[in-house]
């Protein structure tokens, strides 16, 4: 077996994830030395490593085409075995070119049943390794006699992801190269030969982590068939008298993150400073001048006017600690304008600036790629970390849990929930803060709840974990020792809703894709009381002999005040359980009143606006009467539930956690309710939902902030010396004032915030085409109208060869319209998806992006955030504007509040939607597109003029029945 030349210690530095401990990375660049030594006895005594060559990704549908594998004792491989495999059908041509692999190659090999059975002789029964295993099995054991090959698959791909939490990349490519195992290939034999040499690799590293993790994994949950398990318990074995503690092992990976010069005092609150210390204006242009600051950052740069004027334009907010309204259109490189002013102000001042964003694609983006860069070419580099919400970061408390639990719940492979618990153990053992993101679990059959915590949830101090060895708590105590933190506009909004004890204190920040934070705000200031968490909190609690409350029965019955204890648990059991019984009965009066009402909504789902006349109708009277009881019951049960909490928490802490949690839960309901039912808080908006597909379950109550806008100028502008909003799509007919009131930036004093607009760098007049078909039928003629847009959908597919994306607003036109056009789609040798109940809208993404040729009928989650570069994207059509359901609660409660409510808030909104919309087209300088719009509201409403005027590239008005023949011409001009 040959091996190359491992990394060196400042490339395995480079290969882990920022923020890893020094001693980590050494540990890991001294492995290959180690592997070449250690010996492992019985588990690797007779171990086959495997890998397979295949026509696709599909077992069901595609085929193997060739099978290596080899024997290992120790360090040795004692026999190989390799063999092409004839497939039915010819070998793609994509896949030629990955592998090298040719139709003449397997034109004389053995079927795939005739290769199998070798293979089945070759390993006879021992365990086989591969990288992503689940990949190989499932395409030798969909040929028969496949199941017999063996029954022990050892994962190497989910066992590196244990052995090396800290790698950024546990591809077998990346690891061979970086242990210097044998390079990789897209061959089957060349892959195996890496696999022999990085199997031993994470054995070294396995036995690596603290003594003790290995028996505590080895015997959690021994009734789980977990192939994982003898590797642990032998390499436990090494270790008999090893005693593992979590608490421990997070003292001892701090200590050591504590000791690293990239260790830091936390910044200063720019409170504190008289002003900030700043490059001159001359100084941040000089950044983008040839060699400046962003050419070392980007060697092939070239200067754009607007973004030069961008950041000239944030370091004078900045200076003059005012605000900015930015819309910057595509093309102009606004991260780079934002970031560079941004950190050299956290910099110069020793403060941390902070950076929101919408997608979790921009924040990698900064993450993985700006920020990087801009860190290695700064003077003195530069500090920076994501910050996430609470899900995102394993509980440390639940972890332990779980691990210790009667039962794994999952809907399918318990197995994934322990290989889970692994890895994050592995990475809490390696990790002095990080989020789940990376680690590769497999959330699909993992209850995500039941590893992470929710703010409301968390434990906080009745947590042995709190504060600094939490990884939540723990990646906020990072953060505040940050130049720049990237975090969401979701966690954002709920540091504003606490108060500011979330985040550090944050008083510079960029807003970047500012045109949703309205809707945003509003989702996470909302109060909400659900059947579905209403029942998550009882359950959690439970009753005598169940949940929290029961398990606390059985640990006071031994102690020395028992008789106390166990007459306010009693108590507390009797309350919780006819407070459960009372939010069922208000649950059902839910769904009474929904149907006694005007609700909007789809069929599934509908949504009602309470008003005052619904306060004042018979139907309310019932409900409220039933809410009277529920709001009773929960007050008991959480005076109770916190009389319990308080007397067990002065002797036995570590026994209350659970109980608080569900108490501050229940209180939490109690408080929602309470604000829901009275409705006497002028500044929400109340509602109540159903869905109407469960018989029971579904049903929800909402209080929602009708004015974000005032509540931001209220709460969070006036702590802030800058802030600055950015994004491609904020002026609706090239006006700022929808955008500055729904942020509360027309409450301030004008001089406290600019709005400037920048051009796109793209040549949207010659790359884009508006095309708007006003001709269709009304709508409300529905058998016209569908006949008319059949025609037109076929039309625009056809001319435009697929790549078109289609937005619809109801699902009813979008199914109705997929069942008609996809058929004769087909005809003409083109595919068609659609964003059908449950899909995926990820497998539906990928499915896009694959294949240029390929179409899509898409609702909501498609509008904006969805980047198809090039040529699997050519058209957008619109067949409907996206203006809100008049019976939507918002809109209502805003058309009794203010006169012409719609155009101030219905208009403006459909417009930027448009616009977004419009924006999936042109996304780099080479890009072409045409936007179909079919609604004939365009051009026979004054209104339409305010959509059209917003768009980025002049339209064109277009008959129907012409609009293909006008695509067709356009196409031609521009291949």
């Amino acid at each position: 077996m040959s091996v190359s030349v491992p990394a060196s210690p400042l490339a395995m530095a480079q290969a882990v994830l920022p923020g890893t401990p020094q001693e980590v990375i050494d540990a890991y660049a001294t492995l290959s030395a180690r592997a070449e030594t250690r010996s492992f006895g019985l588990i690797e005594d007779d171990v086959v490593v495997l890998d397979t060559e295949t026509t696709g990704l599909s077992h069901r549908e595609n085929e193997l085409i060739e099978i290596a594998a080899a024997r290992l004792r120790g360090r040795e491989v004692v026999e190989r075995f390799d063999t092409f495999i004839k497939p039915h059908a010819l070998i793609p041509a994509e896949i030629t070119e990955l592998t090298s692999i040719t139709n003449a190659d397997v034109a004389h090999a053995p079927s795939a049943e005739e290769a199998v059975a070798r293979l089945a002789d070759f390993v006879g029964g021992a365990p086989v390794i591969a990288h992503n295993a689940a990949f190989d099995r499932g395409f030798i054991e969909a040929v028969s006699g496949g199941a017999e090959v063996t029954d022990i698959w050892i994962d190497s791909l989910a066992l590196s992801r244990i052995a090396l939490p800290r790698l950024s990349s546990h591809k077998l490519a990346s690891m061979a190269e970086l242990f210097g195992c044998s390079g990789v290939s897209h061959r089957a034999n060349a892959d195996v030969e890496a696999l022999c040499g990085v199997w031993r690799i994470l054995l070294c590293a396995l036995d690596d982590l603290p003594s003790g993790l290995m028996r505590r994994l080895a015997d959690m949950h021994p009734d789980v068939a977990w192939s994982y398990r003898p590797i642990f318990s032998f390499l436990a074995g090494l270790h008999p008298d090893a005693v593992f503690s979590l608490v421990g092992a997070r003292q001892e990976i701090l200590a050591a993150d504590a000791a690293t010069p990239a260790s830091s005092a936390a910044r200063m609150d720019a409170d504190e400073l008289p002003g900030l210390e700043l490059p001159s204006r001359d100084e941040v242009e000089a950044c983008f001048e040839p060699g400046g600051l962003v050419n070392r950052m980007y060697p092939g740069y070239e200067p754009r006017a607007e973004q030069v004027q961008m950041a000239a334009e944030v370091r004078d907010a900045l200076a003059t600690s005012t605000h900015r309204v930015i819309e910057a259109g595509t093309g102009v490189g606004k991260s780079i304008a934002y970031l560079v002013p941004f950190a050299q102000a956290a910099k110069r001042n020793n403060i941390t600036v902070g950076i929101a964003t919408k997608s979790n694609n921009l924040a990698d983006q900064l993450i993985h790629h700006e920020l990087p860069r801009l860190a290695r070419e700064m003077e003195g580099g530069l500090a920076y970390c994501a910050l996430k919400g609470y899900d995102h970061y394993p509980c440390l408390r639940k972890l332990e849990r779980l691990a210790r639990a009667n039962e794994v719940q999952t809907t399918r492979d318990p197995a994934d929930t322990l290989t889970a618990i692994a890895v994050i153990y592995a990475y809490a053992c390696q990790s002095p803060a990080g989020d789940l993101d990376s680690l590769g679990i497999r959330w699909r059959s993992v209850r995500k709840a039941d590893l992470t915590t929710s703010s409301r949830e968390c434990a906080r101090r009745l947590c042995p974990f709190y504060p600094d060895k939490c990884m939540v708590h723990g990646s906020r105590r990072r953060a505040a020792r940050a130049d720049v933190v990237v975090t969401n506009h979701s966690l954002l909004f709920r540091n504003v809703a606490a108060d500011g004890k979330i985040l550090p204190p944050i008083r510079h920040w960029v807003v970047d894709e500012a045109h949703s934070i309205e809707s945003e705000a509003r989702r996470q200031w909302a109060l909400t009381v659900s059947a579905e968490e209403s029942r998550s909190i009882f359950e959690r609690l439970g009753g005598a002999r169940t949940g929290a409350l029961g398990k606390i029965a059985r640990d006071l019955a031994t102690s020395d005040a028992a008789t106390l204890f166990m007459g306010l648990t009693a108590k507390a059991t009797a309350t919780t359980q006819r407070a459960s019984l009372a939010m069922a009965e208000l649950f059902d009066a839910v769904r009474d009143l929904v149907r006694s009402g005007r609700a909007d909504g789809s069929y599934d789902n509908a949504n009602m606006w309470i008003s005052r006349e619904t306060r004042e109708s018979d139907a309310w009277g019932v409900f409220a009467e039933v809410a009277q009881t529920a709001l009773d019951a929960l007050d008991e049960a959480s005076k109770n539930l916190a009389s319990l909490v308080e007397t067990v928490a002065q002797e036995k802490p570590e026994f209350v956690t659970d109980v608080a949690d569900g108490q501050r839960r229940l209180k939490e309901t109690l408080d929602a309710l309470k604000l829901v039912v009275l409705g006497t808080d002028e500044r929400y908006v109340y509602s109540c939902q159903v869905n109407r597909r469960l018989k029971a379950g579904g049903e929800s109550l909402s209080a929602e902030r009708l004015d974000i806008g005032e509540a931001l100028a209220e709460s969070w502008l006036p702590e802030m010396h800058t802030a600055i909003f950015a994004s491609a799509t904020m002026t609706v007919s090239g006006s700022f004032d929808h955008f500055t009131h729904a942020v509360g930036l027309d409450r301030l004093d004008r001089r406290a915030y600019r709005s400037l607009h920048l051009d796109s760098s793209y040549d949207f007049e010659r790359n884009m085409a508006v095309v708007v078909a006003g001709d269709l039928p009304d709508p409300r003629n529905r058998a016209a109208y569908l006949d008319a847009m059949e025609c037109l959908l076929v039309d625009v597919h056809v001319s435009m060869g697929g790549s078109t994306l289609t937005l619809f607003t109801n699902r009813r036109d979008m199914e109705e319209l997929f069942e008609r056009v996809a058929p004769r789609l087909a005809q003409e040798g083109l595919s068609l998806d659609c964003q059908r109940k449950m899909a995926s809208a990820k497998l539906l993404r990928d499915r896009f992006l694959s294949d240029t040729a390929s179409s899509l009928f898409a609702l909501k989650a498609f509008w904006e955030g969805f980047d198809a570069a090039g040529e699997t994207l050519r058209c957008v059509v619109i067949p409907k504007l996206p203006f809100s359901s008049p019976t939507d609660p918002l809109s209502c409660e805003r058309g009794v509040r203010e006169d012409r409510a719609w155009a101030r808030y219905s208009l403006p909104e459909a417009v930027l939607e448009v616009k977004q919309a419009a924006g999936r087209l042109i996304r780099t300088s080479t890009d072409s597109g045409v936007l179909v719009l079919a609604d004939s509201r365009l051009v026979t409403k004054g209104y339409g003029k305010k959509f059209l005027s917003s768009l980025p590239a002049p339209y064109q008005r277009i008959e129907c029945a012409q609009v293909g023949k006008y695509l067709q011409l356009w196409r031609a001009s521009h291949r």
